[in-house]
Formats: C-alpha cells, sequence, structure tokens
C-alpha cells in the first residue's frame, strides 16, 4: 500500500474572483465572475442555483481572504492548490490571486501551490450568448518571446518560493493544453527546444530540476480546443515527465440533458483512471471531480438547451457522499498501482463556482465537501516527496 505521505492532494484554483484589469476593459471596472454566481437563477424543475458561498464574496487576492482558504484546505486533508495560470502574448491575467494573494499570505507554509499554465484561448463567455462562435479575446497560443518571458517570470517569481510544490525534488510545473503550446511555438522541434530552455533557466538559477507535467483529455469542452491525435508520441518527444486529469468531464460527455448523474460519470471515471494509466509510459494523476454546473456562465435570460457549453448537461446529485467514495476510488486506483515515488491525486477544483464545482464551503452544505477530503486523505503532511 502507498503511505499517505506519497500520495499528495492537490487542488485546481481558478483565479478569476478579484479584479483584474483585463476583465475592467472587458466588462467594466471592479468585476469578478462573482457577478454570474450572483445572478444564476434556476434552469429547470428541481436546479439548485444560485450556489451562495458560506464565505462571502471575498476578494482573493486580499492575503487575509486567501489566508483563510489556506488554512481551511490544510486542516482537510489538501497538499497543494494548483493555480489555473494565465500568460498571453502581452503578459499574465487573473495573477494577483496568488502573487497578492497567496504569496503575501502569512500562513503560506501550510499548503503548497504550482502552475497549470491555462493557455487555451479566452473566449467571451462570461456569461455565453446561444450564438456562437464566440469571440476571442486573447490567444493561448503564444510566440516563443513571449513563452520565454514568462519562463522568467516563473522561474524569479514561484520557483524560489519554499512553498512551491516539488514532486521528488523537481519543481513541477503542468500544461494545459499541448497543441496551442505547439501552434504558439510553431513545431514540435521547435516546443522541445522550448521546453528544453526552460529547463536550462530552472538549473541556471539553482533551484534543481523541472517537472513537465501534461493535461490529457479527450473531450473539447471550452470554445477552440483542440484535440492532440497521438499524445503519447508528442508527450514522448517533448520530454514531458507525467500526465494528469483537469476534470471528469474531458473524457466522458454528459449524455442525458439536462441533468446527468453524478454516480454513473464516478462508474465510468474508475476504468478511465486505468485506461489512460496504461495508454502513456508516465505516471498518470487522476482527478476527481466535485461536480459539474456550468449554466452560471449562460445568458439567463435565455432559454437553457442542449447547445455545448456552456450550454449542456450538468452532474446531478453530487452529494458530499458519492464525492468522497470517488475520492476512495481515486486513492484505492494509486495504491494499487504503487508507482515509486510521489504520485498527485487532483481534485476539480477549490473555486470553479460557475462550472459547479468547488470545495469552498456553500450554505447548502457548509464543509461537508472539505470533510470528505479529509475522511479519505486525513491531515498529516510529513512532506515526503514534496520539497
Amino acid at each position: 500500500m502507498k503511505p499517505r505521505s506519497s500520495i499528495q492532494v492537490a487542488a485546481y484554483y481558478f483565479p478569476n474572483y478579484h479584479p483584474d484589469p483585463r476583465n475592467a476593459k472587458w466588462h467594466g471596472a471592479g468585476w469578478t465572475e462573482w457577478e454570474l454566481v450572483r445572478k444564476a437563477t434556476p434552469r429547470f424543475p428541481g436546479h439548485v442555483q444560485p450556489k451562495e458561498p458560506l464565505w462571502g464574496y471575498e476578494d482573493e487576492s486580499d492575503p487575509l481572504v486567501m489566508g483563510n482558504k489556506i488554512d481551511a484546505a490544510a486542516s482537510h486533508g489538501i497538499d497543494a492548490f494548483l493555480f489555473d495560470w494565465y500568460w498571453y502574448e502581452d503578459g499574465p491575467f487573473l495573477q494577483r490571486a496568488l502573487e497578492q494573494g497567496f504569496l503575501k499570505a502569512a500562513n503560506n507554509d501550510k499548503l503548497k501551490f504550482a502552475l497549470m499554465w491555462a493557455n487555451h484561448d479566452w473566449q467571451d463567455i462570461h456569461p455565453a450568448t446561444r450564438s456562437r462562435p464566440y469571440k476571442t479575446l486573447a490567444s493561448g497560443a503564444v510566440s516563443k518571446n513571449a513563452f520565454l518571458a514568462a519562463c522568467e517570470h516563473i522561474v524569479h517569481t514561484y520557483f524560489s518560493h519554499p512553498s512551491y510544490l516539488r514532486v521528488d525534488g523537481k519543481l513541477y510545473f503542468s500544461v494545459y493544453e499541448l497543441m496551442s503550446l505547439v501552434a504558439g511555438l510553431g513545431s514540435i522541434d521547435e516546443t522541445r527546444e522550448a521546453l528544453g530552455q526552460f529547463r536550462d533557466m530552472v538549473r541556471q538559477a539553482g533551484l534543481g530540476e523541472l517537472h513537465l507535467n501534461a493535461v490529457v483529455w479527450g473531450v473539447q469542452l471550452l470554445p477552440g480546443e483542440k484535440e492532440v491525435t497521438n499524445p503519447a508520441h508528442m508527450l514522448r518527444t517533448l520530454g514531458f515527465d507525467s500526465v494528469a486529469s483537469y476534470v471528469w468531464i474531458h473524457h466522458h460527455k454528459l449524455e442525458t440533458f439536462p441533468e446527468t448523474r453524478y454516480a454513473t460519470i464516478r462508474e465510468k471515471s474508475k476504468q478511465t483512471m486505468e485506461t489512460l494509466s496504461g495508454q502513456y509510459d508516465l505516471p498518470y494523476y487522476p482527478n476527481v471531480t466535485m461536480g459539474w454546473d456550468s449554466s452560471p456562465r449562460t445568458i439567463q435570460s435565455d432559454r437553457f438547451d442542449n447547445l455545448g457549453y456552456p450550454y449542456m448537461p450538468l452532474l446531478g446529485d453530487n452529494t458530499p457522499e458519492q464525492f468522497e467514495l470517488a475520492l476512495r476510488e481515486a486513492k484505492a486506483f494509486l495504491e494499487r498501482r504503487n508507482d515509486a515515488g510521489t504520485v498527485l491525486c487532483t481534485i476539480n477544483a477549490w473555486n470553479e463556482w460557475t462550472e459547479g464545482s468547488y470545495l469552498e464551503p456553500d450554505t447548502v452544505h457548509g464543509t461537508a465537501y472539505l470533510q470528505a477530503v479529509r475522511n479519505v486523505f486525513g491531515t498529516e503532511r510529513s512532506g515526503c516527496g514534496i520539497y
């Protein structure tokens, strides 16, 4: 059996709950995604909306606010936040939750953090109309100059921090969309060269080695996402060290509208873990998804039909008990596989409120989802493998 200390629990963190200059330009001064959470309405009989945060509509860039999140996560068996991190051709986006909130929180030594470069196109879907295609506000594909500027920022701003997540001593960095990476850098060979330069930057800074992780998925969800036709070959060529899942919905279409039972997808996810583990010759880090409901990102006055993201089915009956069962199944999978060294179990998500997948307490379930994590993974954090 794999010891607790070698299974690290990492929750994806979506940082769109603080003011940002780009959002101010697109939506108006002071806008955050809390606006969509507040305005969500039931779209069919029995649909529970809006979701109301127990802690209120907080500004995550406030170190005191982030400090409360850190305490809650660390005391419920979570080892790290994997921040959805954005860097476009002209620079960063949504970085203040991490740089002003987490990095300035007095207790950030209690929790590790790492980056998942969310290098997808940023579409005009906050909220989304029924008509498409949606306007692209920022392209996820960036040039080599922009990529290397991002790497410099990463190395000097994040990697040197003592709370940055390491997997078996190596700095963990995840990439969401391989095709966007390659499209921006020009080719597979140019991408391999650029990633090699990134590794060299880390070494030259005296920070050791880089652990490159790739998010893998099959179902295209966000507008503009592109499928990788031979991901195993691409990953070997580019020199990635591991693969991970971001959300169950990337692997399983929700067939029943307006609701698909959570238990149905939970059962399918058990086989998916085995399938993906065998598909790659790299360590595979499974995901447990707390829920799914992207309806808050739709125009609330428009008819809610099955049109594709975000007009799509939600996961129904995603109770804390069902979520805990899914966590136990992921833990059992990792224990059976018994890979050497540290492995991650990712959770979607700490705070995807407008996609219905969040561990943060709400006014209906309180801290029940966090308690489910603690029931399965406990709170002992010996630090083995993560520093």
